[in-house]
């Protein structure tokens, strides 16, 4: 756990450093650089010899019993074994988290003005393993301006002035959830079968009972942390790749900001348990024989339960269009971009007017 300094001048906290990354040549803190894949000073390029946490053989990703973990968790496994300064967001209630000296005006999320110093009663919980960056902003600049030429029902005008100036690299908060489970399920199975009833043919339904079981086991589920940013924007970025997580080290932070996470693990377990009782309902239904299905009932047990707390880096831009904000987010690993834009209403009424062109020569032919 991170050591507690008094409150600094403005309500901010002050923490006792663990890790710096100092530059060997210009002594300049470095950053972490995903192009270099390594701690690079951005002020004289030198590349750090500080040795970092790599993905091997032989490592081991931390994870926990969920059933222990949600009755108590230990004050080790707070804090973020480094200097850190927080702020809220007023407008997406975010909380981020900077190196001291890089925290901005703006909400890296949202992009609103005016973030507000937090402090936390307690430390939150520290992530013990992370996904590094690996897009640099270069590539995420290219593919958010190849996104823009995409979007064939913007406005022309839209990657004139939607700019890509205020692109951000962030660390977002995960929980990841694994269980083994068996479900037990009934339902009524229904077969279609057709009788004839003057000069029309008309489809009924024989119901009968049916009943199954199956058991499946998830890995690493994903659960996002974050309230910055949308659960449907989120959702189209994943897959996050968790084969490839490494234990934490704060030198992959270096540099960039990370959001602490705002869905604590009780509210992230339970939606966990959603998703999955959701996906096993849509396994034990494909079970069902017949033609067509109702009243299914499915009953689940859990065993076995597990989680991590993870961090994984993604690029966002917020940028204005008219007087409407739209984000743009792009996995920070695989390069999995989508955003919110427009709508050039000119397009779509041209596109309606050729569909209905289209429909009527069809007809006209047709007939």
């Amino acid at each position: 756990m991170s050591d507690e300094a008094p409150a600094a001048p403005g309500g901010e906290a002050a923490a006792t450093a663990r890790d710096k990354f100092h530059c060997p040549a210009c002594g300049a803190e470095a950053n972490w650089n995903p192009t270099r894949q390594a701690l690079v000073c951005p002020f004289c390029g030198t590349e750090s010899p500080a040795t970092l946490q790599r993905r091997g053989a032989d490592t081991v990703v931390v994870e926990h019993d969920l059933v222990a973990a949600l009755r108590s968790l230990p004050d080790t496994a707070r804090g973020w074994q480094a200097e850190k300064t927080a702020v809220k967001c007023q407008s997406c209630q975010a909380i981020s988290v900077f190196d001291p000296d890089k925290v901005g005006q703006r909400c890296d999320l949202c992009g609103s003005a005016a973030p507000v110093p937090y402090e936390a009663v307690k430390d939150s919980f520290r992530p013990e393993s992370l996904l590094p960056m690996k897009v640099s902003e270069s590539q995420a600049r290219d593919s958010i301006r190849a996104w823009y030429r995409r979007q064939w029902l913007a406005p022309n005008a839209l990657g004139a002035k939607a700019l890509t100036d205020t692109v951000k690299g962030i660390y977002l908060p995960y929980w990841t959830f694994d269980a083994n489970t068996h479900a037990v399920w009934t339902a009524e199975a229904g077969e279609y079968y057709y009788t004839r009833e003057g000069d029309k043919q008309v489809r009924h339904v024989r119901w009968t009972p049916a009943s199954g079981e199956l058991s499946h086991f998830f890995d690493d589920d994903l659960v996002p942390a974050s309230t910055g940013i949308g659960a449907n924007r989120l959702k189209a970025i994943e897959p996050f790749p968790t084969g490839g997580l490494i234990p934490y080290d704060p030198g992959y932070l270096a540099g960039w900001t990370v959001e602490r996470y705002q869905i604590d693990l009780v509210n992230a377990a339970t939606r966990s348990r959603q998703q999955m009782e959701a996906a096993l309902r849509q396994l034990c239904a494909a079970q069902v024989p017949g033609d067509t299905q109702r009243n299914l009932n499915v009953r689940t047990t859990f065993t076995d339960q597990r989680f991590k707390h993870i961090l994984v880096p993604v690029w966002l831009l917020t940028y204005l269009y008219g007087a409407a904000s739209y984000q743009v987010a792009i996995n920070g690993v695989t390069g999995k971009i989508s955003g919110g834009r427009p709508w050039s209403w000119i397009k779509i009424a041209l596109l309606v007017l050729v569909a209905l062109l289209l429909v009527y020569l069809y007809l006209a032919n047709s007939s």
